[in-house]
């Protein structure tokens, strides 16, 4: 199987780091220092290599480093199905994000042709218990890694839903408004639809051909409204949105749609819904997931995608994180982990790299092991 790595990473002004510089090989990435010192902003600055804004989902502004406000600037060397190639992402004074591959302008939705990038944080350990945004956020990025043209197809539903929203709000009643803005929903709404149900079928199928120690999820998709149980046809979408427009209007806003669809996941082992599991058990099949999603990028894009996972180790036991650790290395995936000791990945040895972060910011490359 080819190989997808940073070979080298280079901060300027990123966040809290003035300046900081990896030489990596391939090998799992182990960052460890106290709480603050910027171990997370490294795994952001690899985050927004990928289409999207990142993982915390920030500004341009917010990631550049105060006092200076300069701007920040972001390379990176990527190995990717035996092609290198060179990307750089920067913004100045707070402006927009750009993007460089190879020398040459490029749209971020490019950055997810050369490369996979997934992640988990966190902020992610709510997942299962809050609203259904943050779990349709969550599949989107799945869906994303798969298919890098679904970002689009979600930017058009939503550059058209909004235009509709505001008709709604204005009251404005002649059909014909609505019938071009419509139609646009119809068709990207069911193209998202289609993705994700994809998607959902490319993750049950990891999960079921695995042999793993983390618990495997019945994943679904559901939405809000039965009228939009079948939006992957444009024309009955088309038709939804039409026959919903008095409530929509009523309400302000379009009611209905994949903007309202919700991810369930359901214990297999238990038959217990993930909502109702324990905080280790929902945190066990979130990794699990995420373990699913790079097997199976492994086969669909022939490479195991890049995984940054932010504290991950400190939620484990030691038998469990020698076994996230095992599933990683035989992945052969390139993951970039962070946590407060380098005792919290003592069963990675030699087969990891490991980077010290201090208080001050130091970023140094160690042999820790």
């Amino acid at each position: 199987m080819s190989a997808l790595f940073l070979s080298r990473l280079t901060l300027s002004h990123f966040r809290s780091h003035k300046r900081a510089s990896l030489d990596l090989d391939g090998r799992p990435v182990a960052i460890y220092g106290p709480n603050g010192a910027g171990k997370t902003n490294i795994l952001e600055a690899v985050s927004i290599l990928s289409p999207g804004r990142g993982l915390r989902r920030s500004s341009s502004e917010d990631m550049t480093r105060r006092p200076e406000a300069l701007g920040w600037k972001v390379t990176a060397d990527l190995t990717s199905l035996s092609q290198n190639h060179e990307i750089e992402a920067w913004s100045e004074n707070g402006a927009s994000r750009q993007t460089k591959i190879d020398g040459k302008a490029a749209a971020q939705v490019a950055l997810g042709r050369i490369g996979r990038v997934l992640w988990l944080i966190p902020a992610m350990d709510r997942l299962w218990i809050e609203g259904a945004e943050g779990r349709r956020r969550f599949l989107d990025r799945a869906t994303l890694s798969f298919e890098p043209l679904h970002a689009e197809a979600v930017l058009s539903y939503e550059k058209a839903m909004r235009e509709r929203n505001r008709l709604l709000k204005d009251m404005v009643r002649d059909a014909h408004w609505y019938a071009a803005l419509e139609r646009q929903m119809a068709e990207s709404g069911a193209q998202i639809h289609r993705n994700r149900t994809h998607a959902l079928d490319l993750l049950s199928t990891a999960q079921d051909a695995a042999e793993t120690a983390f618990p495997t999820a019945t994943l679904s998709l559901t939405h809000s409204d039965p009228a939009c149980d079948a939006p992957k046809d444009p024309d009955a979408l088309l038709s939804a949105f039409a026959g919903n427009r008095s409530r929509d209007m009523a309400a302000g806003r379009t009611l209905i749609g994949p903007h309202r669809a919700d991810l369930g996941a359901i214990f297999a082992a238990k038959d217990v819904p993930a909502k109702d599991c324990s905080t280790g058990e929902q945190k066990a099949l979130l990794i699990s997931l995420i373990l699913a999603n790079a097997r199976a990028l492994a086969d669909d894009f022939g490479a195991p995608p890049i995984l940054l996972l932010d504290e991950v180790a400190a939620h484990l036991d030691a038998d469990r994180r020698a076994a996230l650790y095992s599933e990683i290395t035989t992945l052969g995936a390139q993951a970039f982990m962070t946590g407060t000791g380098p005792e919290l990945f003592a069963e990675l040895g030699e087969s990891a790299q490991y980077v010290h972060v201090t208080d001050e910011n130091s970023v140094s490359q160690t042999t820790q092991a």
